[in-house]
């Protein structure tokens, strides 16, 4: 596709946009601090658990009261892994803490390109309400005009938000994701799909 047939380009958050630096460390710092000592195999082990578990849940934190909640269960399932018997609504602003994204390489020079053509950016991820904050963090939430978090990817409705938020027409929009369930919901939705890495779809529309 060429960007002269696009008006907006949606996108995913993680792995599309940004990727997660290393947290075992700061995790093993936090749990030491509460007297318990952790290697970092058993860290991470417990880390994946609390993935897995937030893989499943991320749409509840829809809101801040949705969104304290899962915090507080998703450091629960980390401390259960690890066998720590802490209290999980005291750990889990460490938790929340250890967390830190990072842009892909080239992301925000992609984005910024995408902008100059004049298309329309917005994200469309299945991530909880803080998506917002983490992307300004990352220095990329000035490059969207809507965030839809909690979209329920392979379900269309969060592409169909997010182009109505912008007034755009499905068929006027490209979604650039990293697995299966974005190229589905973009395909339900109407919109053409191209896989990530985003410099490489950039590329593509010449």
């Amino acid at each position: 596709m060429r960007a002269a047939a696009l008006d907006a380009v949606t996108l995913d958050a993680y792995g599309t946009l940004v990727t997660l630096r290393d947290p075992v460390p700061a995790l093993v710092a936090a749990l030491a601090e509460r007297g318990v000592e952790r290697a970092p195999d058993a860290v991470l082990a417990g880390f994946r658990a609390e993935v897995a578990h937030y893989g499943e849940h991320s749409h509840d934190g829809n809101d801040e009261h949705g969104l304290q909640r899962l915090q507080r269960e998703c450091a629960g399932v980390f401390l259960t892994a690890v066998g720590a018997g802490l209290d999980a609504g005291e750990f889990a602003p460490a938790f929340v803490g250890a967390l830190r994204f990072e842009p892909l390489p080239g992301v925000a020079e992609a984005l910024a390109q995408l902008r100059g053509l004049g298309l329309e950016l917005a994200v469309v991820a299945n991530w909880d309400l803080s998506i917002g904050r983490l992307l300004g963090e990352a220095g990329l939430a000035r490059f969207f005009s809507t965030i839809v978090h909690a979209a329920r990817k392979p379900a269309p409705d969060g592409f169909l938000r997010a182009l109505a938020e912008l007034g755009i027409a499905p068929a006027r929009a490209l979604h650039v994701g990293d697995d299966a369930k974005d190229e589905q919901g973009a395909t339900a939705a109407g919109l053409e799909f191209a896989p990530a890495p985003l410099t490489a779809v950039l590329r593509s529309l010449g």
